[in-house]
């Protein structure tokens, strides 16, 4: 039985394919157009789905769209269909200003997002690019509505985070910026079966709160989150009863969200490419000691609830490692496992594994113990693009020894090797590596890939020294292979990998196994036996508005247009002049 799942109503489109409950391939569809984030989460673009992102689950399978048994969408029109058009018609508007909006409505323009929605799948049957038609063809919309599933958004979020943690039994908690109405959900899984405890809905929501701050302070909303999160390190928590007004905590797992007027509290907002001024700083980092407190005390009130060990997160909002690393100290789960893809892109994941689990007998097949589901390339196939393009290349017979003598010399690679990471972390299949022992490092790695100044790179670290370097928390050993938390960098390490540890002592920590990346840990290894730290940078492999690459095509385009000192891909070594 083969489920295709669907994520397109937002951002970051995505779609992913299981095969009678495990997960045959996944990937977002940035990585194929190379269009950030597959498009804006605008309405006007709700009609786009993730055509080639699903050509290559389907290529990945051997099969056509045809052969598919169930398709889910992540997303649930009937949810706000009664509000929408209580009677069935959509009134849709040519201009914003001659909108009639329904007692409720969020925007204008929700009933054409609705509609986009709803009519996905004859989307899906008539809208398929022309390159890709072969492996669509002889899919009637009559078989595509049999077939069809839409599925809660949040709890596509929550399938995504419980179907594939490694727990029989866990709670739950997902937090974005919205769904159809929801933007935080809590359950309990247990005994196979998931309860829906409570959830909080607009226009309360700690994304949206995330993504005003975002905005306020000069970056793209829906996209830089994650670089307020950075930006908080070098703030002070100057701001937090103003966050505290606006974000309260009910003490009983809820929380509201007043409407606030940023600029009316803290002045003109910052516009893109002006300097950042100590109060910049100041709000990231109040906003962030706000969140996380907020959450501490919302997994306090679910631990009661639930008297779980163990804590499933997804959402958007759970990409926030510095939060995460909180939780894991100060809240009273024992075990915290996070989606990688957490964010919208995990949600065609979570659809497929809710309806597959649903239509099929036997329970749960698969767990998610790493995230190399996207795009592979022979070694034969990088070879002859190599030729295609006319360059010079070394064909490597120890390629983990040669890429850290090259890394001992503190040069920058490009490494491109096996299937692609799904969600938006690099693990060590398309990443940019360098030596952690110079400072410098990570001014050169901004430079290079034309980043913000205050921007950290991660560490990866052979899974059974991490703990040598890095604070483990009382804890044996750091299991850490999605870098989604940070940690503390030992006071007797933190002169030789100077690199990777963030201003506050932290680093964003990716712990690696042999059985997880057999090539990555061999390189981990070398460099270690060369240097005696088992330490590298890791970065994704990409520059400044780019997807991370995806194809040779992608690896040689970015390394050429960009200060790299070499790129390793596959068996094959490519330097410049």
């Amino acid at each position: 039985m083969h489920t295709l799942g669907i994520n397109a109503a937002f951002h970051d489109c995505s779609a992913a394919l299981l095969r009678d409950g495990k997960v045959l391939a996944a990937a977002e569809e940035e990585r194929f157009t190379r269009i950030k984030h597959g498009k804006r989460p605008v309405p006007f673009s709700t009609w786009q789905l993730p055509y080639h992102a699903i050509d290559y689950c389907l290529r990945v399978a051997g099969i056509s769209l045809g052969d598919v048994d169930h398709i889910a969408y992540s997303f649930d029109p009937a949810l706000l269909q009664p509000a929408l058009a209580p009677d069935g018609i959509l009134t849709l508007p040519l201009e914003h200003s001659a909108a009639r909006r329904p007692e409720g409505q969020g925007s204008p323009w929700d009933p054409l997002f609705l509609s986009y929605i709803i009519n996905a799948p004859r989307q899906l049957v008539d809208g398929v690019p022309h390159h890709l038609r072969q492996r669509f063809a002889g899919a009637s919309l009559e078989r595509i509505m049999e077939k069809w599933q839409f599925v809660e958004h949040h709890l596509t979020h929550e399938a995504s985070a419980f179907l594939a943690s490694p727990y029989d039994e866990t709670a739950v908690l997902t937090m974005d910026g919205r769904g159809e109405r929801a933007s935080t959900s809590y359950g309990h899984y247990r005994d196979g079966k998931y309860d829906r405890i409570k959830q909080i809905n607009l226009p309360h929501s700690l994304g949206l709160l995330y993504e005003d701050v975002t905005r306020y302070l000069g970056f793209l909303h829906s996209s830089d989150e994650y670089k307020v999160m950075a930006l908080a390190s070098y703030g002070k928590p100057v701001y937090v009863d103003d966050f505290r007004d606006i974000l309260r905590e009910d003490g009983a797992g809820g929380y509201t969200v007043q409407a606030a007027d940023l600029a009316a509290r803290f002045g003109p907002p910052r516009r893109r490419g002006e300097q950042f001024e100590q109060k910049h700083m100041d709000i990231a980092h109040s906003l962030q000691c706000v969140l996380e407190e907020t959450v501490l005390a919302m997994a306090h009130w679910l631990h009661g609830v639930t008297r779980s060990d163990k804590l499933c997160m997804a959402g958007g909002v759970a990409l926030n490692c510095v939060m995460n690393a909180r939780l894991a100290a100060q809240s009273p789960f024992r075990d915290i496992w996070v989606q990688p893809a957490a964010g919208d892109a995990g949600t065609s994941l979570g659809a497929a594994l809710w309806v597959d689990l649903h239509q099929r007998e036997g329970g749960r097949q698969w767990t998610m113990d790493h995230a190399y589901l996207g795009p592979e390339y022979s070694d034969e196939e990088i070879e002859s693009f190599l030729d295609y393009a006319g360059l010079r290349y070394t064909r490597l017979t120890q390629v983990a020894e040669a890429a850290a003598e090259l890394l001992a010399d503190e040069k920058i690679i490009g490494w491109f090797q096996g299937r692609m990471e799904f969600g938006p972390r690099a693990l060590g299949a398309r990443s940019i590596l360098a030596s952690p022992r110079d400072s410098a490092m990570q001014s050169r790695l901004n430079a290079l890939k034309d980043r913000e100044d205050f921007r950290p790179v991660a560490p990866v670290v052979l899974a059974e020294r991490a703990h040598e370097w890095f604070d483990a928390r009382g804890r044996s050993a750091i299991d850490a292979p999605f870098m989604l938390f940070v940690f503390d960098v030992l006071q007797d390490k933190a002169d030789m990998i100077p690199a990777v540890r963030h201003i506050d002592g932290t680093a964003r920590v990716q712990t690696v196994t042999h059985s997880q990346n057999a090539l990555l840990h061999e390189l981990l290894t070398a460099f270690g036996e060369k240097t005696g730290v088992p330490v590298l940078v890791n970065t994704s492999f990409n520059t400044r508005g780019e997807p991370v690459v995806c194809s040779p095509r992608d690896a040689l385009e970015s390394f050429w247009t960009s200060p790299l000192d070499a790129l390793v891909i596959g068996r094959y070594l490519v330097e410049k002049p």
